[in-house]
């Protein structure tokens, strides 16, 4: 029983760091949570609005595959052989 009060003291301190841990996480968690919330809100208010949200991906695919037949055919055009 003489180590009793160094036992105790470390579980307190171990309860303690895990508290401060676990507050800590759960307060970035939320920070974050509301930072994609507002992410969100300015996303769906651009779209109502009607700007432009830039191209995606499928968007830029089709631009490029328009580019590469309209070399093609200038190239038809101009009597070239590809």
């Amino acid at each position: 029983m003489q180590d009793a009060p160094f036992y105790l003291t470390m579980a307190a301190t171990g309860l303690i760091a895990i508290t401060i841990l676990s507050i800590s996480l759960l307060h970035g968690w939320r920070e974050w949570v509301a930072y994609k919330r507002m992410e969100l809100r300015e996303m769906h208010h651009m779209a109502q609005n009607g700007d432009n949200m830039g191209p995606n991906a499928t968007s830029r695919i089709e631009i490029a595959d328009l580019k590469e037949r309209l070399k093609k055919l200038e190239a038809i055009a101009a009597g070239v052989e590809l």
